[in-house]
């Protein structure tokens, strides 16, 4: 249900309304290669931010044993910050991206706790299954949620609004409200992990000075759990892939929309497209775990990659609206498989008790290529004056990482020790 709650950003906020938004009112009156490069220029330094951040975080939590309150605390933060995004004004395209900086480090932050939790709620046997209905929900509850928006959007007069920015700008405060509600389950369903709790009579020094020493702590045990987790080759090989494949991936989600309006496409019609991607996704994504029980993950894994390197080349090509649609519908059928596998052939690598440390380095890498996806994009854009050349330029991610994934053994055959 966690997954359901938070898609609602993902698919709301990061892929559908705000680069739509972000690109004709926040960045209104210049030209769409700046705006693309504004867009890219937030994105990145978003991810800038959790590549700083994940490695800690997830220390913090190990060393504390408290990745659920974690979990909460950054997702209020995801919350709070979306919620706000509705009172942005025209142009102010630096107070929105400064809101988007502070909802999208909630919004991962707490995707390494969720993303660390697998371990702790599911054996190893049944990992890859775990992980694709949470994905599975995630596409099912995002594309449900943008549905609505959608609708609110486009019929904004039988809803008693003016104008189509101002359902816009209640899509933002929606997204918050049904992330704050659908997590209710894991806040209340989910055990803690601390292993001491501060009852109310303790004074709230004591508290504050438990939380410091755990902090010291974990950035302290950061140097070992990275000596550890790189002195597995097949663990290094594997991360270095993720880098590379992942970044293609997030680059897609992030950027289709811009390069859709960039290349001469309306916004509705690409965010029909996004909905078509979300609802698809729900039942591929137990398909890709399904697939991988018979196949093997890295095989799974592969073709998918391969999907998306094809993906790429095919919207560097096209020309025509169907072709967006048709584009749409692959995406829908190998984005939730690619990330659902990462994540649990990631957990078979790791450690028992060192959950969050692990995963912490999981997204740190993930946040990284996202800085350097975006980034390519919206500089080869810009240098080349060429949206089309930007878009693929993306192919030399899923190309790298398909052959660092080549070398990568299952974490059946070859898995870090406890």
């Amino acid at each position: 249900m966690y997954d359901w709650a938070n898609s609602a950003f993902a698919t709301i906020v990061m892929a559908g309304f705000f680069p739509v938004f972000f690109k004709e009112y926040w960045s209104s009156g210049v030209d769409a290669t700046v705006s693309t490069f504004r867009l890219g220029l937030v994105s990145s330094f978003s991810s800038i931010v959790m590549v700083a951040l994940s490695p800690m975080l997830g220390a913090i939590a190990d060393k504390g044993r408290c990745a659920k309150e974690m979990l909460v605390w950054l997702s209020l933060l995801g919350i709070a910050s979306t919620a706000l995004l509705c009172v942005a004004g025209k142009g102010a395209w630096i107070s929105a991206g400064l809101l988007y900086l502070f909802a999208v480090t909630g919004f991962l932050g707490a995707c390494i706790f969720y993303d660390a939790l697998l371990i702790t709620v599911t054996g190893r046997q049944d990992m890859d299954r775990v992980s694709a209905c949470g994905f599975g929900a995630g596409y099912l509850g995002g594309g449900i949620a943008l549905a609505v928006c959608v609708a609110l959007v486009f019929f904004y007069q039988a809803f008693g609004l003016d104008r189509p920015e101002q359902a816009v700008r209640f899509s933002f405060f929606f997204a918050a409200f049904w992330w704050l509600v659908f997590m209710l389950p894991a806040i209340v369903w989910i055990p803690s992990e601390t292993k001491t709790r501060q009852t109310v009579r303790e004074p709230v020094k004591t508290a504050a000075y438990g939380l410091w020493q755990n902090t010291k702590t974990g950035v302290c045990e950061l140097r070992m759990h990275f000596r550890r987790l790189m002195a597995d080759r097949n663990t290094t090989l594997f991360l270095g892939a993720y880098w590379l494949y992942i970044d293609g991936v997030d680059t897609i989600i992030r950027m289709a929309i811009d390069y859709g309006i960039a290349i001469g496409f309306t916004s509705e019609k690409l965010i029909l497209a996004l909905l078509l991607v979300q609802f698809i996704g729900a039942p591929a994504s137990l398909l890709f775990g399904a697939t991988a029980r018979r196949f093997g993950q890295k095989k799974t894994l592969m073709v998918g990659i391969g999907i998306y390197a094809g993906i790429t080349v095919w919207g560097f090509l096209m020309s025509k609206q169907w072709e967006f649609y048709a584009i749409a519908v692959a995406i829908g059928l190998v984005q939730g498989g690619v990330q659902s596998l990462s994540r649990s052939m990631f957990a078979g690598f790791v450690p028992t008790s060192e959950e969050s440390s692990f995963f912490g380095f999981y997204n740190m890498l993930g946040r990284f290529a996202a800085i350097l996806g975006p980034l390519l994009m919206g500089l080869t854009s810009l240098l080349s004056e060429s949206s089309r050349l930007g878009m693929l330029s993306v192919l030399l991610l899923f190309v790298g990482g398909a052959l660092l994934l080549s070398m990568v053994k299952e974490p059946s055959q070859n898995t870090i020790k406890a």
